[in-house]
């Protein structure tokens, strides 16, 4: 085992584990333990705070947000299916489409329009994944709290690493994306 602490977003192979290798390889994303120790996460807090209630409280750099509009807001996923991978959530708790006012749906709509626009503009996307999953049989990660996802999608972007390494390979950082899509909302 090496003594070398890894570089963040370097492969390490599994054989450089302490037990039984898994066969997964790991890239390191330290950006994740913002979603992993916020005050909602059930290992972190008995509050159990929601992570989409608590966003807009904090900086949009902080919270990875890209728009914030009256009734929503438009955040990267900590968690993304492909580079650019965006939410958009209400700001009122709620668990499913059909509890969302009429604005609500309206600006949900139309800040997804404006997020395909930005990320077409931005970064030369082919074609997108748009989508709710509601309730946890659904596959709601947060299934409390309502949110879209807008999934970029470019040719041949699903590579072997996730199937052959099982590694799910991200190349761009959340904070350069957010920085650079929330600076392309507003141009034009």
């Amino acid at each position: 085992m090496s003594d070398e602490r890894p570089e963040p977003y370097e492969l390490q192979p599994e054989g450089d584990f302490v037990g039984v290798p898994d066969g997964f390889q790991r890239t390191w994303v330290p950006h994740r333990m913002a979603y992993l120790d916020a005050p909602g996460t059930p290992h972190r807090s008995e509050r159990h705070e929601c992570v989409f209630c608590a966003a807009p409280a904090k900086s949009d750099e902080d919270a990875l947000i890209v728009h914030r509009g009256e009734h929503c807001y438009v955040v990267m996923n900590l968690y993304p299916y492909n580079t650019g991978h965006l939410l958009v959530c209400p700001y009122r708790h709620i668990a499913t489409y059909d509890l969302a006012t009429d604005d609500e749906v309206l600006e949900m709509a139309h800040l997804t329009q404006r997020a395909m626009h930005v990320l077409r503009y931005q970064g030369g996307v082919a074609g997108f994944n748009i989508g709710m999953n509601q309730g946890e049989v659904a596959g709601a990660g947060i299934a409390g709290h309502l949110h879209q996802h807008i999934v970029p999608r470019w040719p041949y972007d699903a590579n072997f690493m996730p199937i052959i390494a099982r590694t799910k390979p991200m190349p761009r950082l959340l904070g350069d994306q957010r920085a650079e899509i929330a600076e392309r909302w507003d141009a034009d």
